[in-house]
């Protein structure tokens, strides 16, 4: 099933990329690297000391058959990992709740018997959680990461748990790599750091030695990874699930979360400065929402397709870094969120609120997705060991709460037992008692597969393909999203200290595109570019780009849910101010005064400006565009104030829309600001309809010119 080095050839470049190690590799099926023991490498063995001959991939009946329990290999891996720690989550930690309802608008009966998808105006109350992955509890808002997006749904059914991501891709195709992964990409364990981040050598050893996650590296380089807001992140379910009928007949299904707001992002530079301004950015964003009444709302959409599109498209649907861009089959938008309710209590909703990809209602089912298969396992592990025992549904945020579905079965005893169950039988079958509960046959939506094949552990070749929608991604975005990630590759490999690591990245960008790979090398100062790895599968270059795919092809011109902040000092006119927020108010923008001083400035006519912010305490960063109310006196007082200076002229580098009064120019030639499209002076209006538009992109300093 592996194909040998001896059978490839080998160049020099290509041996220098791989110097550090002492052994050769194989590759198998699925384009996978098996990194085999021999010469300074042991074998790998398991806990009890058995050889382990295969950690890539789980055991399957047949190469694209479903995953087998009996796989010890793979549950003594996981359930290990699932245990590290206590009482914090191993991934997705940092993380941040709040409760809403979902509405279906369009039914999809006749494809699915579930309920909530058949009966349009019912709304099924959720509670969702959104999350960065890598970083502890007391990690920031705004690191670059995966979000993760999960919703549950108490529906009449029982509950249903949604649990996905803000990318709709991922870096691994089998569910056993989960826990190399994640600890590559945690603090490095022998030294504790970095925090949140995947700039360091660890992370890239293990991105350069798996082909698999480059499709997903692009994603997390790109603005995907520094998103503005939660409101404003789209979700995604990344597997292909199963809609079943009431005649047991299957539809595949591919969900996907769309924000009304629109999506948007930070740039690099916004979200450093903001993780040390305000670390609880995203946190504070969501609750002040909710709180003042400007409720998150998301349409849902799906991808439906049947078997024969599933064996004429490009690409596997079983493979969980593939995608199937929205142009080849696009959304059907069938209902929407509104998340209208903050928590009463952070550790016990947030906190204790346990997502398991196994709870699905009948009528939605799984395939054989082999990264799915291994996620109905672990999270369910991972639960009953953070929160004390198999009794984690007892938990109030856990239980059921729709109508029609209490909690009925012979579970007894254990842990943290909230909810004991009454009678003498804990047993089934019974006849001592007349209301004990039994099966009831026609919940069942298990879709009637046939499955035939060995019993084996390899990936399927469907799955070899590592590198063509890396480029198609790469390609679907605009010129300024392209700099962004080659921007973003740089400053990664640049924390990476071994070169062998930094090269062999290199050498798999070079499998995407040629001259992706020369921008990086470039950047890092390599005199030449490494050749491209070895791969069995070149990357197709006759893949369209897909607009859907890029934040700024489809960025919406508006300031709803976006925050406009004025700067005012003593002399500013008071009516102006006024005016300017009536105005972004009427836009559905937040409107925020920083002034000077704590107890705010006095006006032109001698009235008290009160403040939201003190200047050092609300810097720019915190606002999607400014405005500069001053006087003359009060421009020249705040140009010898450095953080007003420095409130100026980050918000001129991150590129946002600065509207300003004529007085305000001392301050403007203080902090280094040129005019341009995106300076607006005494033209309110003018003003915010350019910061409707965005960010003025065009004073971005061109990296090609670098790189």
């Amino acid at each position: 099933m592996l194909k040998s080095d001896t059978d490839k050839k080998v160049t020099p470049t290509t041996a220098a990329v791989l110097e550090s190690d002492t052994v050769g590799h194989e590759v198998g099926n699925g384009g996978e690297l098996h990194q085999v023991a021999g010469g300074t490498h042991p074998a790998m063995r398991t806990q009890g000391g058995v050889i382990i001959h295969d950690d890539e991939n789980q055991l399957k009946a047949g190469d694209r058959g479903p995953s087998l329990a009996e796989d010890h290999f793979y549950l003594e891996k996981t359930q290990h990992f699932d245990h590290e720690r206590i009482p914090e989550r191993i991934v997705h930690a940092r993380g941040y709740g709040a409760r809403g309802f979902f509405e279906l608008t369009d039914s999809l009966a006749g494809i699915t018997k579930a309920k909530i998808f058949n009966e349009t105006g019912i709304k099924t109350p959720v509670f969702v959680r959104f999350s960065t992955v890598a970083g502890n509890m007391g990690s920031f808002d705004a690191a670059r990461d995966v979000r993760g997006f999960a919703v549950k749904f108490y529906t009449n059914e029982g509950n249903w748990d949604l649990v996905g991501n803000n990318i709709p891709v991922f870096f691994i195709q089998d569910a056993i790599k989960f826990t190399d992964l994640i600890h590559s990409v945690k603090q490095e364990p022998d030294r504790g750091f970095p925090q949140a981040a995947s700039a360091h050598d660890t992370f890239w050893d293990f991105a350069s030695l798996t082909p698999e996650s480059t499709h997903m590296l692009m994603w997390v380089m790109s603005d995907r990874a520094i998103p503005r807001s939660f409101r404003m992140m789209e979700g995604f379910g990344v597997h292909t699930f199963r809609l079943i009928n009431e005649a047991g007949e299957s539809t595949y299904v591919k969900f996907h979360w769309r924000p009304k707001l629109g999506t948007q992002s930070l740039i690099w530079d916004e979200a450093v400065k903001i993780n040390g301004a305000d670390p609880d950015f995203h946190r504070r964003d969501l609750w002040d929402s909710i709180e003042e009444g400007a409720f998150p709302e998301w349409e849902l959409g799906v991808q439906l397709f049947d078997e024969d599109f599933a064996n004429k498209f490009d690409f596997d649907i079983l493979d969980s870094t593939k995608l199937i861009p929205e142009e080849i089959l696009p959304l059907r938008i069938i209902g929407r969120m509104v998340l209208d309710r903050n928590v009463d209590n952070y550790f016990a909703e947030t906190e204790q609120v346990a997502f398991c990809v196994r709870d699905v209602v009948p009528g939605i089912d799984f395939t054989n997705d082999p990264l799915l298969q291994g996620r109905i396992l672990s999270y369910v592990d991972t639960q009953i060991s953070r929160l004390g025992g198999p009794n984690y549904k007892q938990i109030p945020v856990n239980m059921p709460k729709g109508i029609g579905c209490p909690v009925m079965n012979m579970q007894r005893d254990g842990h943290m037992t909230i909810s004991p169950q009454k009678g003498r039988v804990s047993y089934s079958p019974s006849s001592l008692e007349v209301d004990t509960p039994r099966q009831d046959p026609s919940a069942n939506s298990t879709f009637h597969e046939a499955i035939a094949g060995d019993k084996l552990r390899v990936r399927a070749e469907s799955f070899g393909d590592h590198f063509s929608q890396a480029l198609q991604f790469f390609n679907s975005q605009t010129e300024t999203e392209q700099n962004h990630i080659i921007s973003a590759f740089i400053f990664e490999l640049s924390k990476v200290e071994t070169l062998p690591v930094r090269q062999r990245v290199v050498a798999q960008l070079a499998n995407v595109d040629q001259t992706i790979a020369d921008r990086v090398a470039a950047g890092l100062g390599m005199k030449s570019t490494p050749a491209a790895f070895p791969t069995g599968v070149a990357a197709r270059t006759d893949l369209k780009p897909s607009p859907a795919l890029s934040i700024l092809a489809k960025a919406p011109a508006t300031l709803k849910g976006r925050k406009v902040g004025c700067l005012v000092a003593d002399g500013t006119d008071l009516e102006m101010v006024k005016s300017l927020k009536a105005a972004a108010k009427r836009l559905g923008a937040d409107f925020a005064v920083i002034a000077p001083k704590v107890g705010g400035a006095t006006s032109a006519d001698g009235k008290t400006i009160e403040g939201d912010f003190q200047l050092a305490g609300g810097p720019s960063v915190l606002f999607d565009t400014v405005f500069l109310a001053l006087s003359e006196d009060g421009a020249k007082t705040l140009s010898k104030e450095s953080a007003a200076v420095q409130w100026v002229s980050d918000a001129f580098a991150h590129l946002k829309v600065i509207g300003t009064t004529a007085g305000a120019k001392a301050l403007l030639t203080r902090a280094g600001v040129t005019p341009d499209a995106g300076i607006i002076t005494d033209d309110a209006e003018a003003y915010l309809k350019a910061a409707a538009a965005g960010r003025t992109w065009d004073r971005e300093p061109n990296v090609r010119t670098i790189y």
